[in-house]
């Protein structure tokens, strides 16, 4: 009968059931941060005797402690944004929505995409994922193909979720990589850890491609039958074609910014701003100037504040007029204001596990079960378990980095292998606290809980390959 229930398999049943009580329960991003604080404090009021006066002093004075890292998070997301935005960048887009034929493909394609891009580089995996998923969405619906929305909400953001963490832009490595970094300046280590140790050796790049593989078949298994797939015409208003554009820029770059008078078209003004000269000679200059650190350098330039540069000039060479440039960066520094505004809250989280001693004890009781072998495991396990509490990598290198180099050490782990696996922990995670996933829901149109049903089930089938993989795959 057509009007009879369809058959799912037990894949789509543990995601429809997971989905159906996460839309029912799950705040929004920042109340999330905000009960997180309560856990927190309350665990340190358990487990570390900790009183309410010292919980407080402790979150109060961690409260600023990430504002330089926090500052090079926001360039990574928003210069990432902006490249993800370039015409150019949206043109292949459009071209890739055209290429599934049926809902389980769109939803592959999107995570792939998200996945191969996220390595590159986080914040542009992040929001070319979620354009994509967008984009493939619209496709859908113009093509009535049924597709479940938010799954390929999930599938987007799966670069920030898996494959980042073994990629280009991995804070931990690139922290590492920074000459007279923390751990080196308190002599937990005595060197530079280059990029040809976590992210260019075999290691994490058979790591990378093994979490596509298993990732993409997640996605295909997951996809409800058709009759069960809720497209975006059911969370996106796809008539307001108006606010539409301006939310998702198809307005075009060129467009000025609401509410401000453009000068005159033949206005010295006017030309001087958008010269492409003025923008054009100082992006080319930084793009020598980024060659130029690898020539000298190798691959071991790579690091935080080189990435970052990369990226900037980058924007500035596509865009090429400063105006439209800074329009653009504009429009994505709004877009990351839901991260800008959490960031200190989760910095005040890390001054309550860090002051009470909380993260020690955490910490300690991971690590000593580890052995040589069992290592990758519990480092990937304690990334995972911090990053709930605190998801920001680099935050949470800088507090569990210096325990876990030194255990490594003790039982002769390589350091790129502890990185490697450390990293995937802090990005598993993100499937189930919504932070980072603020910029994607913005430009999906979707609520937190419209998608981390399929988002924890992810994350819990990917508890298994994970396990498995980082055990047995040698360094």
């Amino acid at each position: 009968m057509d009007n009879a229930e369809p058959q799912l398999t037990p894949v789509q049943k543990f995601g429809e059931a997971i989905a159906d009580r996460v839309e029912r329960w799950m705040p929004s991003p920042f109340v999330f941060a905000i009960l997180l604080t309560y856990v927190a404090a309350i665990a340190a009021f358990i487990s570390e005797g900790s009183s309410p006066a010292d919980v407080a002093l402790a979150w109060y004075g961690g409260f600023w402690n990430l504002l330089t890292f926090a500052m090079q998070m926001v360039i990574i997301l928003v210069t990432g944004t902006v490249v993800a935005y370039h015409p150019s960048v949206r043109g292949g887009i459009q071209r890739l929505v055209r290429l599934p034929s049926n809902g389980r493909q769109a939803v592959v394609l999107v995570g792939v995409g998200s996945m191969l891009v996220g390595w590159i580089s986080w914040g542009l995996g992040l929001i070319f994922g979620a354009i994509l998923a967008r984009e493939m969405g619209k496709a859908a619906n113009k093509a009535n193909m049924p597709v479940h929305y938010p799954l390929l909400a999930v599938a987007g953001y799966l670069g920030m979720s898996l494959t980042w963490g073994w990629g280009l832009s991995s804070s931990a490595g690139l922290l590492q990589a920074t000459d007279n970094n923390i751990f080196m300046l308190e002599g937990i280590i005595d060197r530079v850890v280059p990029a040809t140790e976590w992210v260019f050796h075999p290691y994490p790049l058979i790591l990378t491609g093994l979490s596509i593989l298993y990732g993409s078949l997640m996605l295909w298994l997951l996809s409800p039958p058709d009759q069960n797939a809720r497209g975006i015409e059911q969370f996106v208003d796809l008539s307001d074609e108006e606010t539409e554009a301006g939310l998702l820029h198809e307005g075009g770059a060129e467009a000025p910014d609401a509410g401000v008078v453009a000068p005159a078209a033949d206005s010295p003004a006017d030309r001087i701003d958008n010269s492409r000269v003025l923008g054009g000679v100082l992006a080319v200059t930084g793009l020598i100037l980024f060659g130029r650190a690898f020539l000298t350098q190798g691959l071991g330039a790579l690091n935080l504040n080189v990435f970052n540069f990369g990226f900037l000039v980058i924007g500035m060479l596509l865009y090429s007029s400063p105006a439209r440039y800074q329009r653009e960066f504009n429009d994505a520094v709004r877009g990351s204001a839901g991260v800008i505004l959490q960031f200190p809250f989760y910095a005040g989280i890390i001054g309550i596990m860090t002051g009470t001693g909380l993260v020690d004890t955490m910490t300690e009781a991971l690590l000593s079960i580890a052995t040589q072998d069992t290592f990758p495991v519990v480092a990937w396990m304690t990334g995972g378990a911090l990053n709930i509490f605190v998801p920001s990598a680099g935050g949470e290198w800088a507090i569990v980095g210096g325990p876990m180099l030194l255990a490594a050490q003790e039982l002769s782990v390589p350091i790129g292998q502890t990185i490697a696996a450390y990293a995937v922990g802090d990005a598993h995670t993100n499937l189930l606290n919504p932070f980072w996933a603020i910029p994607l829901l913005a430009i999906t149109g979707l609520r937190a809980r419209d998608m981390f049903g399929y988002g924890i089930t992810m994350m819990l089938l990917l508890v298994p390959f994970l396990g498995i993989a980082l055990y047995l795959l040698p360094y």
